[in-house]
């Protein structure tokens, strides 16, 4: 737990779209205290039952551009025509209130964020494989088939970028992967807290650093494959 005499630690969470990420985020702001949850700004419109300043903070384009003159954000990034950003205020505000800050942004804004906040903690969630992606994006069931192919070619370009992470968690059991993220959020405060930790807190560690990058490099080569290769409609990833 940070105090008001520390600075925030700061949480970097990214995935392609249909990884599972938001239930993640969610469980994880469930079971974890004194951690904020930074807001996106967009230009897009809502969607469903979504409800500004919940999901996102929903601006005009004249809106965000102005605070994008105004240095208002620690990041942003146009992505399909949308502007989202991360406002500067989110990281004072969790400052003020000793508490640490967790960042829901893609790979363009956790690339600005790592600059701006150099000792960011960066997790990057993904899917099993291609295939397996590919069937979440159909079952949510809110985007046009060229749009979902558009997020798996999305998704391919991003996970390119996985080395630029602290930590990758492969979401595939989601319970599983639900503990192992409380463990790494967790497991960084241990860490900075510079004392001797007892033999419960030494084991979520340990879980924690089972999904440092150096850990998982070897694991990670057959989910990479499975985006290299195009997928075969009806059958299984490749190996």
């Amino acid at each position: 737990m940070s105090s008001p005499a520390q600075k925030p630690l700061v949480y970097i969470i990214s995935a392609p779209s249909g990884s599972g990420k938001s239930t993640l985020v969610n469980e994880l702001l469930k079971a974890v205290r004194d951690l904020d949850f930074s807001i996106s700004y967009t230009t897009r419109a809502p969607r469903g039952s979504e409800m500004n300043g919940r999901q996102y903070y929903f601006v005009s384009r004249p809106e965000f551009e102005k605070m994008i003159r105004d240095g208002e954000f620690l990041e942003q990034a146009e992505v399909f025509g949308n502007y989202y950003g991360t406002a500067r205020r989110f990281l004072r505000e969790a400052e003020q209130n000793g508490r640490d800050l967790l960042l829901d942004i893609d790979v363009q804004g956790a690339a600005q964020i790592q600059q701006n906040v150099p000792d960011a903690t960066s997790i990057f969630i993904l899917p099993p494989n291609r295939n397996t992606l590919e069937e979440r994006l159909r079952k949510r069931s809110e985007d046009r088939e060229e749009v979902i192919q558009r997020r798996l070619v999305t998704a391919s370009r991003e996970i390119e970028n996985y080395d630029r992470y602290n930590y990758i968690l492969v979401n595939d059991l989601l319970e599983e992967s639900s503990e192992i993220l409380q463990a790494i959020v967790r497991s960084e405060r241990l860490l900075r807290s510079g004392r001797p930790l007892s033999s419960e807190e030494a084991r979520t560690v340990a879980l924690a650093d089972r999904c440092r990058l150096a850990s998982v490099r070897d694991r990670l080569q057959p989910i990479l494959a499975s985006f290299s290769a195009p997928a075969i409609p009806g059958g299984n990833s490749p190996p």
